[in-house]
């Protein structure tokens, strides 16, 4: 068991230290604030790669593709949910076309994902801008 909980504060403290950020993230919505698995994100050029803080794999557990992404709501954690979610987050509510995802995250990783969504190259619209 010691072995396995090293494993874990290993492979985070490995993703943290290679530029990612402290990310909640949910695919399945559930109003009772359950679904949530907190997680590490990295920006890989034109895609967001989120790794599950508990998890064995070696590789992400979810990619999301900058293109044809968009933000449908922006809110504050209800009570159930804020458990599984980084310190002062906000939740944005995202569809793209692999589906919809929800992604919690603190005030300066919000920031940060914001400008990597609103960089995209030129040509591309910026989907909350019209």
């Amino acid at each position: 068991m010691a072995i396995v909980i090293a494993y874990f504060a290993w492979r985070r403290i490995r993703l943290l230290r290679e530029g990612g950020v402290h990310v909640a993230l949910r695919s399945q919505f559930d109003d009772r604030g359950r679904g949530w698995h907190l997680g590490v994100g990295h920006y890989r050029g034109d895609k967001f790669a989120w790794f599950r803080v508990l998890s064995l794999g070696s590789g992400p557990n979810q990619l999301i593709t900058r293109d044809g992404l968009e933000i449908d709501a922006r809110r504050e954690p209800t009570g159930p949910e804020a458990y599984a979610m980084p310190v002062g987050a906000t939740v944005l509510r995202c569809r793209s076309v692999s589906g919809e995802v929800e992604i919690a995250m603190g005030p300066d990783a919000l920031t940060g994902f914001l400008s990597w969504l609103e960089s995209a190259p030129p040509g591309r619209s910026i989907p909350w801008a019209s």
